[in-house]
């Protein structure tokens, strides 16, 4: 007798990667009119795909003007409380060192915690800092809400692992623009840009780091923006090295046009897709033991990453075989390409 109803879900168990799964895209946004379009769209491409593909994160700290931090915290916690059902909403509030971190988190977090899907903290150096954005959370009634954070300097490179174990955090980003800058002119300007932040050693070393920090601990690593974001095949191009050589399994966006370029990046193809789904079924007919598929043995650890694949189709949005629909509480139906079989 074999497990096929049992979901894969329930037996792949044990990888540290993989422990926390978001949509592969977070689009930030400060200035009100954007935020409201982000919104907007969010709600829109979810019902094109059948799922929320792509995470909105309001942005406190690069959109508040300076002497209006208090009016812009109200405002995104309204639009946080706002927001279409089901929509994966965040907020960036100020660094836990500037003077308006803990009004940002009292009005937000608790105004809007119950709404929010994480609270991203800028400029973490060391898991002091997230200590202190949890106390703060704790504090204003959201003792539940994910922390995501912002790697930015040298420094907070070294603390990558210490800063990815603490329980609470669930992603960490890259902030290529500070990291640059933090360096004293040593990494020249180009290493800011969509070619040269995938060449510049320090950049790249500090990017492997991240990503390695984030996986050694079962989080999420988001990669950083591309600010040419005029230049469709720069953003595609830098979207994929993120995804297949860097380790990354989120994108950030700045700009609407980068939305679908990070989720045909981020997502499998569909053969992919066909052959995770047939490695898979097969080691269910095995009961999870080892198979032998198309002359290459697999076993519980191949199928582990074939089954993230799948996981991450759906999330997605990826039109899935039926047999791995199957596999998922909760089977899309995306209405951008038709359901096929293996």
């Amino acid at each position: 007798m074999t497990n096929t109803a049992v979901r894969p879900g329930e037996v792949l168990l044990g990888a540290q990667a993989g422990a926390v799964v978001l949509p592969v895209c977070d689009h930030y946004s400060g200035v009100e009119a954007r935020m409201k379009k982000s919104l907007a769209l969010q709600a829109e491409m979810a019902q094109e795909f059948g799922a929320c593909v792509f995470d909105v994160t309001l942005d406190c700290e690069d959109g508040a003007p300076v002497g209006g931090e208090a009016e812009h915290a109200a405002l995104v916690t309204e639009l946080a409380l706002g927001a279409a059902p089901g929509m994966r909403v965040g907020v960036r509030v100020h660094p836990v060192d500037h003077a308006s971190f803990d009004a940002d988190v009292a009005t937000i977090a608790g105004g809007a915690g119950r709404r929010l899907s994480h609270l991203m903290v800028p400029k973490v150096e060391s898991a002091a800092d997230v200590r202190q954005a949890v106390q703060a959370l704790d504090a204003a009634g959201a003792a539940s809400l994910p922390l995501h954070v912002l790697i930015e300097s040298p420094l907070a490179v070294h603390h990558a692992f210490e800063i990815a174990a603490h329980p609470r955090v669930q992603s960490l980003s890259f902030g290529l623009m500070d990291f640059v800058s933090a360096h004293a002119g040593a990494i020249p300007a180009d290493g800011m840009g969509a070619t040269g932040q995938f060449t510049h050693p320090l950049v790249v070393r500090a990017k492997l780091e991240i990503a390695s920090a984030s996986h050694a601990h079962g989080k999420v690593p988001s990669h950083c923006v591309v600010t040419e974001f005029n230049d469709a095949d720069a953003m595609r191009a830098a979207a994929r090295k993120a995804a297949s050589q860097f380790g990354y399994t989120r994108m950030w966006s700045i700009h609407p046009s980068q939305i679908r370029p990070i989720l045909e990046a981020f997502a499998p193809d569909e053969e992919q897709i066909h052959l995770a789904t047939k490695i898979v079924a097969a080691a269910a007919e095995a009961d999870w033991a080892p198979v032998s598929f198309d002359g290459t043995l697999h076993d519980r650890a191949s199928y582990r990453h074939f089954w993230q694949l799948l996981v991450r189709a759906h999330a997605t949005g990826r039109a899935l075989p039926t047999e791995a629909l199957a596999w998922f509480d909760t089977p899309l139906t995306p209405t951008h390409s038709k359901e096929t079989n293996p």
